[in-house]
């Protein structure tokens, strides 16, 4: 069901140093970095920080819901705008993760970033 979860930090770069460290123990390191997010995991990151911007009191949450394909991302991403919820990124390869993800972004009612990913090609 979870895919990968998301949470933004007042100072990332601190808290790259307290994941990097706490995170080592459990065999699950630093996988990507963006510079602005960074992704930890074993074989893929399934745990990810962002900065957050200091005028935005709100610290958003991301979740990501696993889709068995790209056709239920895309009933995922309707139904969520049938819903109301605000586009964050249209259904989508996103190349820039991996091969074949393949995913849809929307904000919830509680302004988080929720998302439905297909890791298939």
């Amino acid at each position: 069901m979870i895919d990968h979860l998301g949470i933004n930090c007042r100072d990332l770069p601190a808290a790259q140093r307290f994941y990097d460290a706490v995170l080592a123990p459990l065999g699950v390191s630093r996988l990507l970095d963006f510079g602005v997010a960074v992704g930890y995991g074993t074989d893929r990151p399934e745990f990810w920080l962002s900065g957050s911007l200091p005028e935005v009191d709100q610290r958003e949450m991301h979740i990501a819901f696993t889709a068995a394909d790209r056709a239920a991302v895309d009933a995922f991403y309707v139904t969520a705008l049938e819903l109301g919820a605000e586009s964050l990124h249209a259904p989508r390869l996103w190349p820039e993760y991996h091969d074949g993800y393949y995913g849809a972004f929307v904000r919830d009612p509680d302004g988080n970033n929720v998302e439905a990913v297909c890791h298939m090609g």
